[in-house]
């Protein structure tokens, strides 16, 4: 119980020291945000990113676990280092891009785990299929916000990502680890 109180004094008071109020943090700075992933293909571990994406959090510092989250990318701001395999990505098989441009996360609940960890419990959508998902994060104070950095596991098997041949597993492994690096900072004042 000590652990969790000094935490959260710790973390509120490192807010309210800087330029930030803890009912600010409410912005997403897209230069300093970045949502990343590792895919496997034939065992080889291929980097990617999406260039579009926005996310919509509100957080108390002094009382993280009432934090809320919405996330949405742009599935064809895909960028895995290749035009050739972003086109495929886009298409059909994969994302079908073209029937459901946006991939969405929304919170439900929030988890302290200790130590300025938290997991972020929500539903995410991909291609019309929703799947409950478990993203663990951490906060980090920056100056004039705070880092809220994180990863979890996606099946893409579960959301019909890569259908027909590449449903192959062997060619493409299911597992795709999923990174974001979201700065928040505070809302612009307007008084």
């Amino acid at each position: 119980m000590r652990l969790k109180i000094t935490h959260k004094l710790l973390l509120a008071t490192m807010l309210t020291a800087g330029t930030v109020s803890a009912a600010e943090l409410t912005q997403l700075n897209p230069a300093k945000s970045q949502i990343t992933f590792v895919s496997k293909q034939m065992g080889v571990p291929v980097d990617g990113r999406f260039k579009k994406f926005d996310a919509k959090i509100t957080v108390d510092p002094a009382r993280p676990e009432a934090g809320k989250a919405q996330f949405e990318i742009d599935l064809a701001s895909i960028d895995t280092g290749s035009d050739d395999a972003d086109s495929e990505v886009k298409g059909k098989s994969w994302f079908n891009a073209a029937t459901f441009p946006k991939a969405t996360f929304v919170s439900s609940q929030v988890r302290p785990l200790g130590n300025n960890r938290y997991e972020a419990l929500g539903k995410l959508t991909i291609k019309g299929t929703t799947r409950d998902v478990v993203a663990p994060f951490s906060i980090k104070q920056e100056a004039g916000g705070a880092l809220f950095d994180g990863s979890f596991v996606l099946n893409r098997l579960q959301f019909k990502i890569g259908e027909g041949a590449w449903a192959d597993t062997a060619t493409v492994a299911d597992e795709v680890q999923v990174k974001f690096k979201l700065f928040v900072t505070g809302a612009s004042s307007t008084r």
